[in-house]
């Protein structure tokens, strides 16, 4: 059964496109999500010979390893020397890596689970998984501006969030042992909304969903108006960037298993040192 699109493939493949070639000046909320997966990939003591870097924007990703870069958008792919592809519609045949890093891109996927469950396939047996995306609570000053604007009938212009809890079960329903779901927060100030409606175009993040309409004229003045209300004393206007980090194993023998249902030698009261009744 097909998943229904929520999000534009052509669109999207446009946006990353037209990211290209000035990323450099707006890739802060992946640097963070890069340092974050770094951080994850320092504490794991084991070395790892094939990567895929999924969703390699400009191969800012650099292992001490052999890597394959893949993209959805072309020009970030042939500018990384990789392959165009989407994270839900893999060319990779199973147990191909044993590391799979993939920053900033996951939050924009028609067919997440189907995804996952493709990067579980392409692990070899122990083979580690490693995520960051933009997730629930982001961009609600953006939010609450378009509410102001819009009024009691707002479009849909944000894509949607994927909260903590979820992010976990995911990987769980994809299959990956040991799963972990955490959150960093990265707070970012701006003199205006025209900086963060760049931002956000720079980084190829702009509204990619079907169906998508563009604000009038009056309406973004008004959002613009709004966004300025929310200034701090300095006259800088908090934003709020969410980001949800995924952590998954490859299911292999040698993992440690949870105890089986049934097998513990200790009642919980005797721990608890619970007195009979």
């Amino acid at each position: 059964m097909s998943v229904p699109d929520i999000f534009d493939r052509a669109a999207r493949r446009q946006h990353r496109d037209r990211a290209a070639p000035g990323f450099a000046g707006h890739d802060f909320v992946r640097a963070v999500m890069l340092d974050g997966i770094q951080e994850r990939l320092d504490s794991v003591k084991r070395s790892f010979a094939d990567v895929l870097d999924l969703g390699c924007f400009d191969a800012g990703f650099m292992p001490d390893r052999s890597i394959t870069r893949c993209d959805a958008g072309p020009r970030f792919a042939a500018a990384a020397g990789g392959i165009v592809a989407e994270e839900d519609a893999l060319p990779f045949a199973e147990a191909s890596f044993d590391l799979i890093v993939s920053a900033g891109v996951l939050d924009s996927v028609n067919d997440l689970p189907g995804a996952l469950i493709q990067a579980r396939r392409a692990l070899r047996p122990d083979g580690l998984f490693l995520a960051a995306f933009v997730g629930a609570g982001s961009l609600a000053t953006l939010r609450a501006a378009l509410r102001v604007a819009e009024g009691d009938r707002p479009a849909a212009r944000l894509h949607p969030q994927i909260d903590v809890r979820s992010a976990g079960d995911l990987l769980m329903r994809a299959g990956f042992a040991l799963p972990v779901a955490d959150s960093e927060t990265l707070n970012v100030r701006y003199g205006d909304l025209g900086g963060l409606l760049r931002d956000l175009r720079g980084m190829g993040a702009s509204n990619a969903m079907v169906g998508r309409r563009p604000l009038r004229r009056d309406t973004l003045a008004m959002a613009y108006q709004a966004f300025a209300d929310l200034a701090d004393a300095d006259g800088r206007v908090p934003e709020r960037f969410e980001i949800i980090f995924m952590t998954g194993w490859a299911p292999a023998p040698s993992q440690p298993q949870p105890a089986r249902r049934g097998s513990a030698t200790a009642s919980l009261a005797a721990a608890l040192k619970i007195p009979d009744a």
